[in-house]
């Protein structure tokens, strides 16, 4: 039996991402759900008045939006521009900020802890919303109540832009790395070509003269050249190939200083490809360099698997250059804070919360929020 819309999209609305979807896409669809019941409840709950209701209709209008850009088609435009990405997190978070504005007085009890938690993730130290926010909530037991819900509000809401910003630098990271890869893949693929064309000009530079040793008079020199002994593009081909293996055993080896991420612009893989077209050029211009006489003693190589050797080891060499590349990396990727990213503010004592009885005899749990 064909699978119906209902099994793949059980809430009426489509809130539940499809199968095939990303794991980005997974975590903002269920979160987007959980905006929706809580407008849902907030309809149901309270007595709103007419600017709150047109608030409550153009906050449905974000989650609709939000979810159009969940369920759109994946183009490489989109991929590349972000434009999905930021339209479905620029909703979500406008529409986060209206359940805040919408929420009842005896909801906003928990807000204070999450709100406070997000403005230490993504503003800085000495921003004055920050620190109001903190010096507010924390006479108040951590506790948010309507006397400061417009400080919330605009705490919240200048957070979210900053972590939208920190998303958008990663993404233009992530847009540099891909556009150097294609780069560098062309100019390999060129030298590549132009040793075809003209093995005179590029090939014949990656062969060397061996004589014999002790040299008789009338001795002749020996040509080795990567590939036999008369230059040709197939020279050029197999230098970068050897080169492209020493980056990828470098890239292998690197993987261990290497973090995951949960944004969806796969950083550290364009970090692993960028090794490739550089080691193969690294290889091909480390053999030049060696035909220039710039390295004593390794003029003249005498074999052509000495030749392939050291366009490996060029090639493994290139790490000294990505290795800088990567640092920078890894410094874009710390900026992009979440949840499990931790608190900036190390020098603070640690906050233990006490339990506070709430109306009912029972404690609360504060609101967790999976965000990114």
């Amino acid at each position: 039996m064909a699978e119906t819309h209902e099994e793949s999209f059980p809430d009426e609305v489509g809130d539940v991402a499809g199968r095939n979807k990303s794991s980005w896409h997974q975590r903002a669809s269920a979160y987007v759900a959980e905006l929706q019941a809580e407008l849902d409840i907030i309809e149901v709950r309270c007595e709103l008045s007419d600017d709150k209701k047109r608030l409550l209709k153009k906050t449905n209008v974000q989650l609709e939006a939000a979810r159009e850009a969940l369920n759109s088609r994946d183009t490489p435009f989109s991929s590349i521009s972000g434009s999905a990405v930021d339209r479905t997190w620029a909703n979500i978070h406008r529409a986060e900020v209206s359940v805040l504005k919408l929420a009842g007085d005896n909801d906003l009890t928990w807000w204070g802890t999450e709100v406070l938690a997000r403005t230490k993730q993504h503003l800085g130290a000495e921003d004055p919303l920050r620190n109001e926010l903190e010096a507010q909530v924390g006479s108040n037991g951590r506790r948010l109540n309507a006397r400061f819900r417009d400080l919330a509000v605009r705490a919240l809401r200048a957070a979210n832009d900053a972590q939208d910003l920190e998303r958008s630098r990663l993404r233009s990271f992530r847009n540099i790395l891909l556009t150097s890869f294609l780069l560098t893949s062309l100019i390999a693929a060129l030298l590549v070509v132009w040793g075809y064309v003209e093995p005179s000009a590029i090939a014949a530079k990656l062969c060397f003269e061996a004589q014999p040793s002790p040299p008789p008079p009338a001795a002749l020199s020996k040509q080795f050249c990567p590939i036999g002994s008369v230059p040709g593009g197939g020279d050029v081909l197999i230098v970068e190939f050897f080169g492209l293996c020493g980056a990828a055993l470098a890239g292998a080896l690197s993987l261990r200083h290497m973090q995951g991420t949960a944004t969806p612009f796969m950083v550290p893989i364009c970090l692993l490809l960028l090794r490739l077209p550089i080691g193969a050029l690294a290889a091909v211009f480390g053999m030049l360099i060696i035909k220039g006489d710039f390295v004593p003693g390794l003029s003249n190589l005498d074999s052509d698997a000495q030749i392939l050797a050291w366009a490996l080891v060029f090639g493994v060499a290139q790490e000294s250059v990505t290795r800088l590349v990567d640092q920078q990396g890894a410094k874009v990727l710390d900026s992009v804070r979440g949840p499990s990213r931790g608190i900036e503010d190390e020098d603070e004592p640690e906050y233990r919360p006490q339990p506070q009885p709430s109306t009912n005899g029972a404690r609360r749990p504060a609101r967790h929020r999976v965000l990114r």
